[in-house]
């Protein structure tokens, strides 16, 4: 027989405080999250100081977290959002995919460079 997966003693929502919305607006799934204080914040929720525990030794994206801390993303989103109002937390938004390049550019690129030798 294999073990059952262990659930959460404590809901989800109530890890948010039953908040529909965070205070930040703007968090992504892929928003980076950093800690940049090497003394805990004093007065922490239990979910809050795990989450800056979490972070504590380097950076990770909403959804690392997330994974890390067994709560759904939206969760996160709250608990860093709080995090952040506070100070304790420092958010970047995530870095942007590439455009890709206009190819004909390349092309006259690589001709005046074949064209020094």
């Amino acid at each position: 027989m294999t073990a059952a997966p262990r659930r959460r003693m404590v809901p989800a929502y109530l890890a948010t405080g039953g908040r529909s919305s965070p205070g930040t607006k703007g968090f992504e799934r892929l928003t980076v999250l950093f800690a940049d204080r090497a003394d805990p914040p004093a007065a922490l929720e239990p979910e809050h100081r795990r989450l800056w525990d979490l972070l504590r030794p380097g950076a990770l994206t909403v959804v690392e977290a997330a994974a890390h801390l067994r709560l759904p993303v939206s969760a996160t989103v709250f608990l860093a959002a709080d995090l952040v109002e506070a100070g304790c937390l420092h958010a970047r938004a995530p870095i942007p995919r590439a455009q890709q390049t206009d190819r004909s550019i390349v092309e006259r690129l690589l001709v005046g460079l074949r064209a020094l030798r």
